[in-house]
């Protein structure tokens, strides 16, 4: 059993963007295995917008990681040694955990993850562990997509975004992406199925919005927030539905402003705006797994992962995505398991 672990621990709460001074890397002692615990190696870390919203101090959805704790992110790794019934050596195990190369737990917010043949570990821990029931529950319970509708997916080559834009497409929606750039356009549209794209570094959305859906929009999942909200909510028919599952390009701002108008919008218009967290669904989780397993297998969902060799590379890899620079579901791969 290895002697050390490396970890990256929160020293200073960001203000803006996340600073190379506010976590920090080093190896440390491994911690003992106690009774009711277990040793899990980490094999892939998960990056997520929340990430930066877990290192302030800001009113949010569970506590925010504690100056000089391990960091707080998605895993999936390998069970090394168990004093926990029911977990075994060898067992796949995956849930919220730690920036690091080891971590002891009791399971709190873990469970086993199955492995899926024709379904690698990384494709199935990055589409079917947190973005996956996020993609699943926000579009079909809170935007309730019927056939005919449009939907407008916001950061439609990340993550969730490239699961919801194929979800509504499964369920006869047309689906619009906004995205950045030429090539994460080409990749929606013509790897998968998405309708239109909407680059939003060289469009201006609202008149691509207003070209291509001159009806309006059904259906808003907002993942971005700001000007490209703005323009997509303007833009919303009555009784439109809005699954509010993020406003990544807010995260880093040092003064916070909202657009002037959108409220009053969704008022006039009756919108059904609803903000959630997928944690909110942790008990349905089961069923999000199989239904996307499901369409995978079938050839009717496809993904793309972003993964950055290293887990001495975290920092600078979940700056990524307040940037637009990853390219898919973000991944670290921190060892092979």
């Amino acid at each position: 059993m290895a002697e050390m672990r490396h970890v990256w621990r929160l020293t200073k709460r960001p203000v803006g963007e996340i600073a190379d001074s506010d976590l920090a890397f080093a190896p440390e002692p491994m911690p003992e295995v106690g009774d009711g615990q277990f040793l899990l190696q980490v094999g892939y870390l998960s990056l997520d917008p929340t990430n930066r919203i877990w290192m302030s101090d800001m009113e949010q959805y569970m506590p925010p990681v504690g100056l000089g704790d391990a960091m707080r992110g998605g895993v999936v790794g390998r069970v090394l040694h168990s004093r926990k019934a029911g977990v075994e050596p060898g067992m796949l195990m995956a849930g919220l955990g730690e920036w690091a190369s080891h971590m002891v737990t009791d399971g709190t917010g873990m469970s086993p993850f199955p492995e899926i043949p024709g379904i690698s570990i990384p494709v199935g821990f990055g589409s079917l562990g947190l973005v996956g029931p996020t993609a699943y529950f926000g579009l079909l319970d809170i935007g309730q997509p019927k056939p005919g509708e449009v939907l407008v997916v916001g950061a439609a080559a990340g993550g969730v975004g490239q699961i919801v834009g194929q979800i509504g497409k499964i369920k006869g929606c047309t689906v619009i992406g906004i995205a950045g750039g030429p090539e994460k356009c080409r990749f929606i549209v013509d790897e998968l199925g998405f309708d239109h794209a909407i680059d939003y570094k060289s469009e201006d959305v609202g008149a691509a919005l207003d070209r291509i859906a001159p009806d309006g929009v059904d259906i808003n999942f907002e993942q971005v927030g700001g000007d490209i909200m703005e323009a997509v909510v303007r833009r919303m028919r009555l009784f439109g539905r809005m699954p509010l599952c993020g406003l990544i390009s807010s995260y880093n701002a040092t003064d916070a402003t909202e657009p002037p108008g959108h409220w009053t919008l969704m008022l006039m218009r009756r919108l059904t705006v609803r903000g959630f967290i997928v944690t909110d669904f942790q008990a349905r989780f089961g069923e999000s797994f199989q239904q996307l397993a499901q369409w995978m297998l079938e050839g009717k969902l496809k993904t793309r992962q972003d993964i950055r060799p290293g887990l001495e590379n975290a920092r600078d890899a979940v700056k990524l995505l307040y940037s637009g620079g990853n390219f898919g579901k973000l991944l670290v791969e921190v060892s092979k398991i």
